[in-house]
């Protein structure tokens, strides 16, 4: 792969995949269902658990700068297998976030046709049990679909259309916070906390989802510019600017309308539009549709990066990781996961995949939480070009967080996860233990050696005989 993408295009690409569904769709639907206007305590303690696995992962992308994230993080310091098992996690886990995604998109997407009269049939509207003939979220498949022609495209290209779309984004919610403002009745705010906090902290196992980004960011590592300097700032950056967006359209998104008349698929427009802002809600509705289309993109592009660097390690086959010889992306994967996605977002309910996607990535932030504590201690004279601050608690509450968190969640999801794990060891077991000994004898990642990488990030030269 080639590396093309400076802070800015990081930055981007990283909020683009913050903010998103998490805003437009589940926000609403969360405050309508477990929160109430506490949905704002939602976001700010998913935000804080969010914050401690940043730093971790943050660490990592500055000694680290290679594709896969936190298998090639967690493979590094705790072993392969456990790497392998947080990388075939996060495999699932990125595909369903796509899902999600792109079930909110469709909803705005679908206000925006019966603005201009046009109805799909019922059959095409929705995942079954979600509506009355409900068959397929039609809208939703072809964004995947849709989304996976972008990124087939190549990186440079897919990246300046991304860069656009999140500039478009940002400007829609500026403009739904400056207007929303105005339109407050601070009657709706009362009661805060319908369903007790507890309901509030419920909410924030559902909507984590929606502030960890830069988990998918980090697997652009090898397509990155000065990689281990860039990504750690445009983690911080991404997630930094995102949780100050989040917090400020929850204000107004319960504000303008009372927390039990939200709409789950469109809040926001629905809000504006039960104000009598019928016009700005359209505009809102493409804005939604623009930014979450970024969402899509930036997890679409981790989840393929992630299969690259498991086919190329040798724990998948080569085949799925081939890199295209004029594109220099890896379109198989990308490919298949387009395919997989849109047949989640197709048949299944929003909730059902966002819960399937918070607990292996939550997962996730327990493995590398933990690794890069330990690695702190095993290895200390690596160069890191960022370090995690407040050592050993911010790692230790990383942790915490992400298992109380965890515990929130229904049982189905763990049962799920867990099936899930278990095709994973079989496939260890039957194939990548292996095959994997042939690819790379000496184990995924050798610390010492990227620790000697000049500032590019690239291999340095041999020296001369």
């Amino acid at each position: 792969m080639v590396r093309t993408l400076g802070l800015t295009q990081l930055t981007m690409i990283g909020i683009g995949a913050i903010i998103g569904a998490g805003i437009f769709s589940l926000a609403a639907a969360v405050a309508r269902d477990v929160a109430g206007p506490a949905v704002l305590i939602s976001f700010l303690v998913a935000g804080a658990a969010s914050l401690c696995a940043a730093f971790a992962y943050a660490e990592f992308a500055g000694m680290v700068p290679k594709a896969g994230s936190s298998y090639t993080y967690c493979a590094a310091v705790l072993g392969e297998i456990v790497g392998w098992i947080v990388g075939w996690d996060l495999l699932l886990e990125y595909t369903a976030i796509v899902a999600v995604v792109a079930i909110g998109m469709s909803g705005y997407l679908g206000f925006l046709l019966q603005a201009v009269g046009i109805h799909l049939p019922a059959w095409a509207l929705g995942a079954p049990g979600t509506g009355d003939g409900h068959r397929v979220d039609l809208l939703a498949v072809a964004i995947c679909l849709g989304v996976a022609w972008l990124l087939t495209r190549g990186t440079r290209t897919s990246a300046r259309v991304e860069t656009v779309l999140t500039v478009i984004k940002i400007a829609i919610v500026l403009l739904v916070i400056v207007v929303g403002f105005t339109k407050v009745d601070t009657a709706h705010l009362h009661p805060f906390a319908p369903f007790g906090f507890g309901g509030a902290f419920t909410g924030a196992a559902t909507v984590f989802f929606a502030v960890f980004g830069y988990d998918a960011l980090s697997t652009a590592a090898e397509e990155s510019v000065e990689a281990r300097r860039k990504l750690p700032k445009a983690m911080m950056l991404s997630l930094a600017v995102s949780m100050v967006l989040y917090v400020l359209v929850c204000i107004v998104l319960t504000g303008m309308q009372r927390y039990s008349e939200l709409n789950p698929n469109s809040g926001i427009s629905s809000a504006f539009q039960s104000v009598g802002l019928s016009g700005l809600a359209n505009v809102i509705a493409v804005g939604a549709v623009i930014g979450i289309v970024t969402v899509t993109f930036s997890f679409m592009m981790g989840a393929s990066r992630l299969w690259y660097a498991l086919s190329r390690d040798g724990l998948m086959p080569a085949w799925f990781g081939a890199i295209h010889p004029r594109r220099k992306v890896p379109h198989r994967a990308t490919w298949l996961i387009g395919a997989v996605s849109a047949v989640l977002a197709g048949l299944l309910p929003i909730n059902a995949v966002a819960e399937l996607t918070n607990i292996g990535v939550l997962l996730a932030f327990v493995v590398v939480s933990a690794s890069v504590l330990v690695l702190r201690y095993a290895k200390p004279h690596l160069k890191r070009e960022f370090r995690c601050p407040g050592m050993p608690v911010v790692p230790v509450l990383g942790m915490a967080f992400s298992v109380w968190l965890m515990s929130f969640l229904q049982w189905e999801t763990w049962v799920r996860l867990g099936g899930w794990l278990v095709v994973g060891l079989a496939l260890y077991a039957g194939y990548g233990y292996r095959r994997t000994r042939k690819v790379m004898p000496g184990g995924s990642v050798d610390l010492d050696a990227l620790d000697r990488m000049s500032e590019s990030d690239e291999p340095e030269p041999a020296p001369a005989p």
